[in-house]
């Protein structure tokens, strides 16, 4: 093999280094070069994190449940002629359900209707004129009405319940189309809405309670309260099916707005025996005027007071007492524990006025009444009630109750302040009336007897500022029937505290004159919790 020698060889790599630096010098070289890319290190392997299945079915559910509402908000009413009236139908989302009907400007009735995640609601939006004349003209077609309303709410469900759909499942869809960007999900959102909204109607369905009419809550202008809530005694004697009772309200609501648009002025059975019963009124100066209020818009015949009407008792505020004498029916009074020997003495001069003590009965407007002062007398509130006294009147106010049944003269309604006494007297008389806890309750005692304990009508007089929310205005209108003079239904009034201008009325009816019940009284547990001993 031949030897190169070293000085050749180290010739030749000048060369070849020499060479290179000038390729690398060439501009085409360096061009080729931009292009070239170098091999990039893969990424090391992770396994991609799958989301959370209930965070994804939670998600969901939002954009179903707020399409679903704004497509109701937006597309989800019809407008339905119910008789003579123009009205706007529309589903709303509820935790309780229901039904809610607005009379503007007079106020609102709620009904129980049913109970599911939707309520309905119905505005009356106008009278139509036309409709309204051609009943003026014919009255005779005013006998077919209920028939005629009937098929128009069930022609306006029908169609609210159409559109509704189409509603809740465009709401969803386009929402579901707007938040994940693929159609399938989008259709996923819609059909789970659909699903919720039959599932909202099945239990709607089966919770219907077509009774739910003989009882509305009305709130709203308190001078409307008896048109709108309607007649005690037709509640009662015309409950046969549903529709009839659903036209007879739209009918009341519809003498509401007559073409004149003048209120009618509301005409009570003259067979029925209308009752207010008022208690605790602690002097409340503003109390007197909405006493007048109701007397005069419901025409009612007597004022019943359970007790409470003063707060120390003393000769200085018996002046309070005077607009008694210019109520304008009688006042049937029984002492509580803050009222005195004093008070009672002043009122029993007054013309009108009905002092029941000691088991005295007294016959007042058609209706025989008894009653029982408080035995006790504590206006400064320093000490608790005793349970003993208060047991012995009441136990002296039955032995004077089976005295008049005796003597053929039997008592249909018993009074005293407070309840734990009015319980002494239980089987005694049909119903009892109480007071003294400040909040409205009803039940039905042991031996069948009736116990209905008003709230304070003075809205706990001088204590209303004692709490952090001023206490309610409560009072009833007590609806009894002439011949029987037995309790036929009770509207419960409850007003906005001091500084509040809310009002509410209730209609009840007593468990014997709910559809299908039988005439007696069957003693269910009681509604109400068991009273204080405190001495409010």
């Amino acid at each position: 093999m031949a030897r190169v020698p070293l000085a050749a060889l180290d010739h030749m790599l000048n060369r070849t280094e020499n060479r290179t630096h000038r390729i690398r010098r060439n501009p085409r070289f360096r061009k080729a070069a931009r292009f070239r890319k170098e091999p990039r290190p893969l990424p090391p392997l992770e396994l991609a994190a799958r989301p959370n299945p209930w965070a994804r079915a939670l998600g969901l559910t939002g954009v179903v449940l707020v399409g679903a509402w704004l497509g109701l908000l937006i597309v989800g009413n019809v407008r339905a002629p119910v008789g003579p009236m123009n009205t706007t139908m529309t589903l709303r989302p509820s935790l309780t359900g229901g039904t809610k009907i607005n009379v503007a400007p007079l106020g609102a009735l709620s009904l129980d209707s049913h109970v599911a995640p939707v309520r309905l609601d119905v505005n009356v939006d106008q009278l139509d004129p036309v409709r309204s004349q051609a009943l003026v003209d014919h009255p005779e077609r005013i006998s077919g009405l209920q028939d005629e309303i009937a098929h128009d709410v069930e022609h306006g469900t029908v169609d609210l319940a159409v559109r509704s759909c189409v509603a809740v499942v465009s709401g969803a869809t386009a929402l579901g189309l707007a938040v994940y960007r693929r159609p399938r999900r989008a259709l996923a959102a819609g059909g789970l809405a659909l699903t919720l909204l039959a599932a909202s109607g099945a239990t709607a369905y089966a919770t219907w309670n077509p009774e739910s009419v003989l009882e509305p809550r009305f709130s709203g202008l308190l001078s409307s309260a008896p048109s709108l809530v309607g007649n005690a005694r037709s509640i009662v004697t015309e409950f046969d099916v549903y529709q009839k009772e659903l036209a007879r309200l739209v009918t009341n609501v519809t003498k509401l707005y007559d073409v004149t648009s003048t209120l009618p002025a509301y005409q009570p059975d003259p067979t029925t025996i209308r009752v207010l019963h008022v208690s605790d009124i602690h002097l409340n100066p503003a109390s007197w005027k909405i006493i007048t209020s109701l007397v005069a818009e419901y025409k009612v015949n007597v004022i019943v007071d359970t007790g409470d009407t003063m707060d120390h008792g003393t000769a200085a505020e018996n002046g309070f007492l005077d607009p008694i004498a210019d109520l304008g029916v009688p006042y049937v009074w029984v002492r509580g524990n803050h009222d005195s020997r004093v008070t009672q003495k002043y009122l029993g001069r007054m013309k009108n006025v009905h002092i029941l003590d000691d088991g005295k009965a007294e016959s007042v407007a058609g209706l025989r009444f008894a009653g029982m002062g408080d035995p006790q007398f504590t206006p400064d509130r320093s000490g608790r009630l005793s349970d003993t006294q208060e047991q012995q009147a009441g136990d002296r106010l039955a032995s004077a109750l089976r005295d008049q049944r005796t003597a053929s003269t039997p008592v249909d309604v018993a009074m005293i302040h407070e309840p734990s006494a009015a319980r002494e007297t239980d089987g005694e008389v049909p119903l009892v009336l109480a007071g003294h806890l400040h909040h409205e309750g009803d039940e039905i005692m042991k031996k069948g007897t009736r116990l209905r304990i008003e709230g304070s009508t003075g809205g706990s007089g001088l204590r209303a500022v004692e709490h952090k929310y001023p206490a309610p205005i409560e009072a009833s209108i007590l609806y009894f029937d002439r011949d029987t003079r037995r309790l036929q239904a009770w509207d419960a009034i409850k007003l906005g505290g001091l500084g509040l201008t809310t009002a509410e009325v209730s209609r009840h009816l007593p468990e014997e004159n709910q559809p299908g019940a039988p005439q007696a009284p069957t003693s269910p547990p009681p509604s109400s919790p068991a009273p204080s001993r405190a001495a409010p």
